[in-house]
């Protein structure tokens, strides 16, 4: 058994236990999860506090879901889901752009390549500061590694849009990169 389906199974325990009403399987799960969560919430807001409100508002919504977890996909794939749509309903008062493009399938996602190495916080901070948008696909397909159905499924926006975003997302960072973060 490998590590991984050693994790699942001790998750899918857990599950159980929860879903029976045991509040210190569903601690523990919180214990396993809300780091992966609390990261994810902090880089599509920005904003320390309310990513923690996100964050802890997507684990009280995911233990009243918690009947209804079916196990389609894993636990964490849930959560972040559930994280992800706690987020966008925090935005919901901002409208949302998007970009407009006539075939998106035709875009070829460019190759980051720097002359230079890149230090990590330089590479947070270039992440940070592109538009709301393209973040949350970059975040979404290219840290977390959602399919563009599934990312755009999360955003409430077209498969088209979610590739045109992770496009622009992929050529701003790269420009600010070699610029330098602005």
């Amino acid at each position: 058994m490998t590590k991984a389906e050693t994790v699942v199974d001790f998750d899918a325990a857990l599950i159980e236990r929860a879903r029976r009403g045991d509040t210190k399987a569903f601690e523990r799960l919180y214990r396993e999860h809300v780091g992966r969560v609390h990261g994810l919430c902090l880089r599509m807001t920005r904003n320390p506090d309310l990513a923690a409100d996100c964050a802890q508002d997507a684990f009280i919504k995911a233990w009243k879901a918690l009947p209804k977890f079916e196990a389609r996909a894993s636990f964490s794939t849930w959560l972040h889901r559930i994280a992800v749509n706690t987020v966008l309903e925090k935005r919901r008062g901002s409208a949302q752009k998007e970009i407009a493009v006539e075939d998106p399938t035709e875009l070829e996602e460019p190759v980051l390549t720097f002359d230079s190495p890149v230090e990590e916080e330089e590479l947070e901070a270039a992440i940070e500061s592109l538009p709301q948008g393209a973040r949350d696909a970059l975040l979404l397909c290219g840290v977390y590694g959602y399919e563009h159905s599934e990312a755009a499924s999360m955003l409430g926006i077209a498969v088209g849009t979610c590739k045109a975003q992770l496009h622009r997302a992929r050529g701003l960072l790269r420009d600010r990169l070699e610029r330098g973060v602005r």
